[in-house]
């Protein structure tokens, strides 16, 4: 793109006042008692929570990009927030993406209104734990029922969701995917970690001891790989959008350190310029179907190694101030460290353990 991907893409119009908003209160969200509901409720007064989903139930559609470019300008505000958001989100798409009308129906549009929330459970159906022989959740049908078994290691905003769409794998290798009502019995929501950073998107482990789910909350299967259908569009690129824009944060506070110290100028010139550069790549991926244009794994690598190296960077420049609990410097490299382990797949890793070797020069 020869042009700011966010100047030619039409976004909700309260998205800037919604932003400003954000972030301010960003800070306020520190520990596991600190959910952000406040700031979900201000995400559906803006209709961002409405973006992408079907208009029969309440929703706006939006594309990809669209969407890719509203986590961008979120994540610069606050990123647990949009963090929050995402997994809702990967909730609401794999519920509209289903055949199951009768389960769209009934939960579609309290979550556009913003009335109910959801989130996934996922990660044990694509990158967590798939090193083990057991899966890590079993599936049995029986009759009208699955019977669902097993931890579920990753869950966002599970306290707060009355739906978490998850699923298992039976004996056979299919596996399910279903929206798991947390009120049923043996659905066991444990307490929020205690994470290097986004500790307030609650994210805690589900453990499912025999849980009997009914047949009509099946989204997807019985099917191998389940997690190849109902995708939540532009994929993995959602995690680069948001290491994008939390660069961006991190790069417009440097801003202020460089204005006063015009030694840190060209540093700050040159993060700047990598930066356009990884937004123009991120955005290229987004709406291209060349073969030549950049893959998401590339996209992830770079989006990576700039937002980590932005927050170091950003960090010296504070000096010892920056080093304090609660400066914004030390919270921007604790979350970009967040992009080390979320969804990160494993040529993501090695490019990134690579760098930290200095076998390779990834920029």
């Amino acid at each position: 793109m020869n042009q700011e991907p966010l100047s030619s893409i039409e976004l909700p119009s309260d998205l800037d006042p919604l932003c400003a908003r954000l972030d301010v209160l960003c800070p306020s969200l520190q520990s596991v008692t600190d959910w952000p509901g406040p700031q979900i409720r201000l995400l559906a007064e803006a209709g961002v929570l409405t973006w992408g989903l079907p208009a029969e139930f309440g929703g706006h559609p939006a594309t990809d990009v669209q969407s890719m470019a509203t986590y961008e300008k979120l994540a610069a505000a606050c990123l647990t927030t949009t963090f929050v958001l995402t997994q809702r989100n990967a909730a609401c798409q794999r519920i509209a993406a289903s055949a199951n009308f009768e389960i769209k129906s009934e939960l579609l549009p309290p979550l556009c209104r913003g009335e109910a929330f959801a989130t996934v459970g996922i990660s044990h159906l694509t990158t967590s734990r798939q090193h083990v022989a057991k899966p890590a959740v079993s599936a049995v049908e029986a009759g009208d029922d699955f019977v669902l078994e097993g931890t579920v290691p990753w869950v966002t905003g599970a306290g707060a969701a009355g739906h978490i769409v998850t699923g298992g794998t039976l004996v056979d290798g299919r596996q399910v995917l279903m929206a798991v009502p947390t009120t049923l019995a043996g659905v066991h929501r444990q307490e929020p970690m205690r994470l290097l950073a986004l500790s307030a998107s609650q994210t805690a482990t589900l453990v499912l001891d025999k849980v009997r789910v009914p047949r009509r909350n099946l989204l997807f299967g019985p099917i191998e790989q389940v997690m190849k259908y109902g995708g939540g569009g532009a994929g993995s690129l959602t995690t680069s959008v948001l290491a994008v824009g939390l660069t961006t944060s991190i790069l417009s506070r440097f801003r202020a350190e460089a204005n006063r110290r015009p030694e840190l100028m060209p540093i700050l010139q040159a993060l700047e310029s990598e930066h356009r550069g990884a937004r123009s790549e991120l955005y290229r991926a987004a709406e291209s179907e060349n073969a030549a244009a950049p893959t998401a794994e590339s996209v992830r690598q770079k989006a990576n190694s700039l937002v980590l190296r932005a927050a170091q960077a950003y960090l010296a420049a504070s000096k010892g101030a920056g080093f304090v609990s609660g400066h914004p410097a030390e919270r921007a490299v604790r979350e970009a460290m967040f992009f080390l382990v979320w969804s990160c797949p494993a040529p993501v890793v090695s490019a990134a353990l690579r760098e930290f070797a200095c076998a390779i020069d990834v920029g």
